[in-house]
């Protein structure tokens, strides 16, 4: 073997080792992801864990305080939101590994009711009825899915109409609670939120003209110790297999 060709295998050798031994050190690798796309990536944490022998802890919440948890130093490898807004705030600040920022998936913002309600509600134009009293949104600030909702009542002329009647949630899992208790008479959600909910009435779609486009976000977080791990999940979602799973959860794939 010539001596080129000795160096070249070496290389080649060290390049494996270093390779196999982050993946020996890296058994878990963090993501932090927001609470609506909890099933599809239980789903691709299954499927990373078989295919690499790596396990994905979750920490599922909404977006805004997600972002707060790692610029706050919360450990994590890898970050996915329901909105830019936060990923944009994260990549101002140094906090993202450059080329590993992604869009991946679209949604759809729904108006929801109990399936039990007896109140005539078919349209977002209906909730200025005196007889609504409570409708519940993410709260904006935090909450992608609540940002969104804000958008489309204040497009739809609404916003100040109902502001003393809108009561703000953490995330939208509760939103879905208090429609699924029949606690309030109206909700605004993410489709793939209700195809999971019970007791829930999808009523509306909202207009694709009244709200910014729905995108989600990844990116692998700077200062991770498992960088090769995180591009490979972050490969893994953009993947026809990933796109399949996130579609079987009523998302949208991005074109």
């Amino acid at each position: 073997m010539k001596w080129s060709d000795r160096i070249i295998f070496l290389l080649i050798c060290l390049l494996v080792f270093l390779s196999g031994t982050q993946r020996a050190a890296g058994s878990e690798i963090m993501v932090s992801a927001a609470l609506s796309l909890k099933a599809p990536f239980e789903e691709m944490g299954r499927l990373f864990e078989a295919k690499t022998g790596t396990k994905v802890i979750f920490n599922f919440g909404a977006s805004g305080i997600l972002q707060r948890q790692i610029e706050g130093g919360a450990p994590s490898d890898i970050f996915a939101s329901a909105s830019s807004k936060e990923m944009d705030s994260l990549e101002s600040r140094g906090f993202l590994i450059k080329g590993t920022r992604s869009n991946f998936a679209g949604n759809t913002l729904v108006l929801i009711v109990p399936s039990q309600s007896r109140l005539r509600i078919r349209s977002f134009d209906d909730l200025r009825k005196k007889e609504i009293r409570k409708i519940a949104t993410g709260n904006p600030a935090t909450v992608p899915a609540g940002k969104y909702a804000e958008e489309v009542l204040k497009s739809s002329g609404l916003l100040e109409t109902l502001k003393d009647r809108i009561v703000l949630c953490e995330n939208v899992r509760q939103v879905m609670n208090y429609i699924a208790r029949n606690e309030v008479d109206a909700g605004v959600v993410f489709r793939t939120d209700v195809s999971a909910g019970k007791d829930v009435e999808i009523i509306s779609e909202a207009s694709e003209q009244s709200h910014k486009p729905v995108l989600y976000v990844i990116a692998a977080i700077k200062g991770s110790k498992h960088e090769v791990l995180a591009k490979e999940f972050i490969y893994l979602l953009m993947s026809d297999e990933g796109r399949n799973i996130l579609k079987k959860y009523g998302f949208r794939n991005l074109k």
